[in-house]
């Protein structure tokens, strides 16, 4: 009998310890709206370049028709890459290159049920794909969402990924664009402005 209630014990001793772990790991919920890119602040880092790394640049204060505020953030997509994978794109990660495989990284963005963020392209037409998680590894993003596939105008308008109903406890890739050398074969130049979680 005392046995049994050793192992018991010991069994509920184990449980509590992981109970109490798994809450001093949980993180508050980060107040609304969460900038990823604005004239207000920033957080998580454009590290994550992916396919034809070398076609990507981005300006991340350019001056140049702002879609709110003094600034805007300019990429420009060469598609100049030849025999590469035909694709480039740049995830915003926190901490900064983290691939899934930092441990307590990221921000619970518990409440947010959408991420909207501004966008034009300087031509127009230019196609791109926006989303945000998705990052896989030991220490994952909790939740993966994206938009429709967009084809840009001049005009600045706003696009919004919708979060409902996903799991923005532990949010390491905060957003991601991807341009296909099919879609965009003589490259493309657009603007991003006001990327942010929201809770509407």
């Amino acid at each position: 009998m005392n046995t049994i209630l050793k192992m018991t014990a010991a069994v509920l001793a184990g449980f509590l310890l992981s109970m109490n772990a798994s809450a001093e790991d949980a993180k508050p919920p980060q107040k609304l709206p969460f900038y990823i890119y604005s004239d207000q602040g920033d957080h998580f880092i454009p590290s994550g370049y992916m396919g034809d790394t070398s076609d990507i640049v981005i300006a991340g204060a350019s001056k140049n028709n702002p879609g709110k505020g003094a600034t805007c953030m300019q990429v420009k997509y060469s598609a100049k890459a030849g025999g590469g994978q035909k694709w480039a794109g740049v995830y915003w990660q926190d901490p900064a290159n983290n691939w899934g495989t930092v441990k307590g990284a990221g921000y619970n963005l518990t409440g947010a049920k959408k991420l909207k963020f501004m966008a034009r392209g300087d031509k127009g037409g230019e196609v791109v794909e926006f989303k945000s998680g998705g990052i896989s590894g030991e220490y994952p993003d909790s939740f993966k969402a994206e938009a429709p596939v967009t084809t840009l105008t001049t005009e600045w308008k706003e696009y919004e990924i919708d979060l409902a109903g996903q799991d923005l406890s532990t949010v390491i890739g905060g957003f991601m664009f991807v341009l296909a050398k099919d879609k965009n074969p003589d490259g493309a130049s657009f603007c991003l402005d006001e990327i942010r979680y929201t809770a509407d």
